[in-house]
């Protein structure tokens, strides 16, 4: 106000009575003029937050933080990135489910993932599920098959018909054929108490060094970290990837699944993607 209004008023009164010392005005009014080196960087983080935001809006200040640092390498503190994000007014725009209740336990297979199951390699505990969205009034469904160890996406199918079986069916071949590179893992698979999933016909194709493993009835935090993936697939999808079905919708799924598995932090992961945490174990 000072600085606004010293064209009509002496410095001097206007200090005076906002009780403020010239010095510290005149102190002020240099910074403005020649910023420091920190001001301008801290600045300059905060555009490259806005940018970020932009193209990920479903993401809060930590993903967000660890995204610059996967693309550009450069490091930046969790609480300043959450300074920087609070000076922007940047705030995730996912929102948030709450679940019910736990339901019955599974009548066809245990629940395997309640029993401390120890999972320290890949291939050891693969979750499934199917989610269901809308492109262009096109109805779609995506069934996915993840690894556990490493939140990586394994295998996936993606149908227009609505209970198309043929989804669950090829995405589990998909996936047994990557079973068949590592014979030395025994592979539990854990999904719900779909029909698909409980039918014979899916479980006959299962071989013996597989484990079947279901959630309980009604109880989709027996699969939570299945279920989290496909609440953050399909605000990722539409939100920051922005699908529009311009294309094929076959191919943006698997430029996504790509994003997903390569380019795409994951908290559990320390923030680490799929891809990264599989090779930093490799090694």
């Amino acid at each position: 106000m000072i600085l606004e209004l010293s064209g009509d008023f002496p410095v001097n009164l206007l200090c005076d009575v906002m009780n403020i010392n010239r010095s510290s005005f005149y102190y002020w009014k240099k910074t403005l003029s020649n910023p420091s080196s920190r001001a301008k960087a801290f600045v300059d983080n905060i555009q490259l937050f806005i940018e970020y935001h932009l193209k990920y809006p479903s993401h809060g200040y930590r993903w967000l933080n660890a995204k610059i640092k996967l693309d550009k390498g450069i490091e930046m503190s969790d609480p300043y990135a959450h300074k920087c994000c609070k000076a922007a007014g940047i705030k995730s725009k996912s929102k948030h489910y709450k679940y019910k209740k736990p339901g019955v336990p599974g009548r066809i297979y245990p629940n395997l993932l309640m029993s401390e199951l120890q999972i320290d390699g890949p291939l050891q505990c693969i979750v499934s599920d199917m989610t269901a969205f809308w492109v262009k009034g096109v109805y779609y469904e995506l069934t996915l098959y993840m690894d556990l160890w490493n939140n990586e996406i394994l295998s996936h199918a993606l149908s227009s018909r609505r209970g198309d079986r043929m989804t669950y069916i090829s995405g589990l071949e998909n996936l047994l054929e990557i079973k068949k590179q590592h014979p030395e893992y025994t592979m539990v698979l854990h999904s719900d108490q779909g029909s698909v999933y409980a039918s014979k016909a899916y479980n006959d194709l299962l071989p013996m060094y597989v484990t079947r493993s279901m959630s309980r009835a009604g109880t989709p935090t027996d699969n939570g970290a299945m279920e989290a993936i496909n609440g953050w697939i399909k605000t990722e999808l539409f939100m920051d990837l922005h699908v529009t079905g311009e294309k094929p919708v076959e191919l943006e799924i698997d430029e996504y699944i790509t994003f997903f598995n390569e380019q795409r932090p994951a908290y559990a992961l320390g923030y680490l993607t799929p891809k990264q945490y599989k090779e930093l174990h490799a090694a």
